[in-house]
């Protein structure tokens, strides 16, 4: 199986699971009340970026699904749920 070249701009993002982990320890720390206000206010911007970016890179995840589900007799159309057992 052939391995997917990633894209020069994908070289530098970081992968979906740092970002979201990096997403998650900043809730955590805003979370804590310890902050002051403007180190509050920096790492609230930064998650913004963070959830920006997890949000991006899902939906391009979902785009190379939706092409990967291509038949000869067209597009086939599924609804992602994540709570769905298939």
């Amino acid at each position: 199986m052939g391995t997917r070249r990633a894209a020069p701009d994908e070289a530098l993002e970081p992968r979906f699971e740092a970002s979201l982990a990096s997403l998650e320890a900043l809730v955590a720390r805003l979370e804590g009340g310890e902050l002051e206000l403007e180190a509050a206010l920096a790492a609230f911007e930064e998650g913004v970026a963070l959830a920006r970016r997890c949000s991006s890179q899902l939906e391009a995840a979902e785009l190379r699904i939706r092409k990967l589900e291509e038949t000869a007799d067209g597009p086939v159309e599924r609804d992602f749920d994540p709570g769905e057992d298939e």
